[in-house]
Formats: structure tokens, C-alpha cells, sequence
């Protein structure tokens, strides 16, 4: 970044670091969910005939939603009719509706991350349909045996995946601390790697960059380590290596969200989306100049993966909590800045919406 050399480190400089320019969005991210998939393009191709059907029957309801439509300009290669439209184009600005005028909204206030709703029920349909019509077939055909054997163990594999499937993309209320210079847990998972780094070129100085390895049974929502404005946006192609193995940080796709935290601090930080072998997707909501508030989810990787944060080493600052813990996004706090003036008090629950950006 061309503003990273500029930075005045409060260890050396004692004073605050300076505001840093917002910068363009990269142009590859065109989608919230930048490697694709099946599912996505499974959605987009049942947005064409969804659009098809309520532009042919139902021209009022296309009317009604086109008169409380928001914004200039159409972020999507496709037509807006409702707010379904905008999914996977949210990040690019453009059309939206006010909550008051989104029939889908109660989506967000599910206990299901929003953005994995299409696989929660594509892939527990296919499991626990699969369950069901193999046990139907064991019980119509009266199977024995090595038939029996491994036909009720195939439906109670299949039975446990879905189970796995809804337990993956669950979306817990978190109850979010509140006090300036407390860093929260961006994921939850384990906290697996520390490490100190001479000089970061966005910290602009010291940094410490903590690693969390998140397993499939975790909860896999990103949520904001602080409150602060996202100043850019960078995504890497790359290779799905194993989240366990170090080299995975700096060798897999990822996605890199940098923001600074507000005045008088104007503290940066950097939060990396990391995939794994088995999590393949990234989903990013947000877009540079977003200004979001500590503990809000912003995206999410799709199945076992790893969340890096990287935050500056300043005279002061501890880190509360170490190799090995258990980590859960939004509540458990990471460090905290002890220059800070108030203390740590729960700031009460955040529910599976948020604040929306």
C-alpha cells in the first residue's frame, strides 16, 4: 500500500497513527464469495427463473419492490427485483432496500449463517434424504445380512453428515465486550500460533500476528476484532493446503480485510480469511469504506479453515490469551491496549444480524 511507509509508531513516535486513505475495491472481488462453486452458480441459475416467474405473475409485487428500492446504480450483471437479487453483489454498493421493505430480512435473524443458507439446504436435503431413502429401501426389501450390515451404516453416515451440515453453518448469539482497546477473537476456534514481527508494512511498525485454526465443528462466522472503517480489500488466489500445516498462511486462497480503528488511536489491523483443505469458499460481505462496529459479522469460510489477525505491539498492550485456548468470535477478548480509559464490561448480546454494514 502506498500509505503503509508513513505510519508513526506510538512506541517511538508517541503520538497516533495517521488516518489512512480508503482505497478501491480489488477488482477481483465481483462476488461476496470470490472462488465460486457449485452452489453459488446453482443460485444464480434459479435467480434467472425466479425472475422469469415474478416479472410473467406476480408485476405488482416486481412494482412494489422497485418503488422501495434504494440507491443509483445496479451492482449485478443481472436485473434487482428484490433484495434475493443482491446476495452475492452486496460488497459492490449500488441498489438495496431498507430493513422496513426487505421481505427476506427475518433471513439474517435465523440461527443459520445467512450466507450459507443455500448448502444448509442443498447438502442436508441430499444427507438426510439419502438417510431416509436408504433406510426405506432396507425396510421395503426386508434386508439382511451384509445388506442389512452396511445399508443401516451408509443411512447412519449419511444421518450424521447432515447433522454436521446444520451444526456447521449455526450462527450463536454473542454477548460482545465493550471498552476501547479491546481486541476481540475474529473466529472461533483454537488459538494455535503467535508470533512477533519486527516490522508489518500496513502496522507501520511492530506487529503481533496470532493464528486461529478452525475445525468443521466450529462455528465459521468472521466477526470485526474492533470497531473501525475497512480501508481495503485483497484477495489471493492460492493452494488449500491443510489449516494445521504453517505454511498454509502464507501458500492458501485467502482474503485480506484491512481497517484502522477510529480517532484518536487510528490503530490498523489486519484480519486474513484463510481456506483449509476441506473449506474452499470464502464469503466477504464488506467493502472498503464500510465503517462497522466491534463483534458485527462481516463473512464467513466455508468448512475447516483459519483466521489470521495481525495487530500493533505497543508499550502496554497484553495479550489475554494463549496457545491452546478455545476461542469464540465476538466474545473472547485477545489483547488489549491497557492505555485505554475504559474498562472491560460486557456490551451486551449481538444477535445473528448484527448491525448490518
Amino acid at each position: 500500500m502506498s500509505s503503509t511507509s508513513q505510519h508513526n509508531h506510538p512506541e517511538t513516535s508517541g503520538t497516533s497513527y495517521p488516518l489512512l486513505n480508503v482505497e478501491a475495491m480489488d477488482p477481483q472481488l465481483t462476488t461476496i464469495q470470490p472462488g465460486g462453486g457449485i452452489i453459488i452458480n446453482l443460485e444464480m441459475l434459479w435467480g434467472r427463473w425466479r425472475r422469469f416467474w415474478l416479472k410473467t405473475f406476480r408485476r405488482g409485487y416486481v412494482q412494489k419492490m422497485q418503488s422501495s428500492r434504494k440507491g443509483d446504480f445496479n451492482p449485478c450483471p443481472h436485473e434487482v427485483l428484490d433484495p434475493r437479487d443482491l446476495k452475492y453483489h452486496e460488497n459492490q454498493g449500488g441498489y438495496y432496500w431498507e430493513a422496513a421493505d426487505d421481505p427476506f430480512a427475518y433471513r439474517s435473524r435465523l440461527p443459520f449463517a445467512r450466507e450459507g443458507l443455500a448448502e444448509l439446504i442443498v447438502l442436508s436435503t441430499l444427507f438426510f434424504g439419502g438417510a431416509a431413502l436408504t433406510a426405506g429401501l432396507l425396510l421395503s426389501f426386508q434386508a439382511s445380512g451384509l445388506v442389512a450390515i452396511f445399508g443401516w451404516l451408509l443411512a447412519f453416515t449419511l444421518l450424521l453428515f447432515g447433522l454436521e451440515i446444520v451444526w456447521f453453518f449455526r450462527n450463536p448469539n454473542r454477548t460482545i465486550p465493550a471498552g476501547e482497546g479491546v481486541i476481540v477473537s475474529p473466529a472461533d476456534g483454537t488459538f494455535d500460533t503467535i508470533e512477533e514481527i519486527e516490522h508489518h508494512e500496513f502496522i507501520g511498525g511492530p506487529a503481533i500476528e496470532i493464528g486461529i485454526f478452525l475445525s468443521i465443528f466450529n462455528v465459521h462466522i468472521n466477526r470485526m476484532p474492533v470497531a473501525g472503517r475497512i480501508i481495503k480489500l485483497a484477495y489471493k488466489p492460492g493452494k488449500c493446503l491443510n489449516a494445521l500445516r504453517p505454511e498454509s498462511t502464507r501458500e492458501n486462497e485467502r482474503l485480506e480485510v484491512y481497517l484502522q480503528m477510529p480517532a484518536p488511536t487510528n490503530r490498523p489491523m489486519l484480519v486474513q480469511q484463510i481456506t483449509g483443505a476441506i473449506a474452499r469458499r470464502i464469503v466477504c460481505r464488506i467493502k472498503p469504506g464500510d465503517e462497522l462496529e466491534k463483534g458485527q459479522q462481516f463473512g464467513m469460510i466455508k468448512l475447516g479453515s483459519r483466521t489470521v489477525i495481525v495487530f500493533p505491539r505497543e508499550p502496554g498492550l497484553e495479550i489475554l490469551t494463549k496457545p491452546g485456548d478455545k476461542l469464540l468470535a465476538g466474545s473472547t477478548i485477545l489483547a488489549k491496549y491497557t492505555d485505554a480509559a475504559e474498562s472491560v464490561t460486557p456490551m451486551g448480546k449481538a444477535s445473528n444480524d448484527d448491525k448490518e454494514a
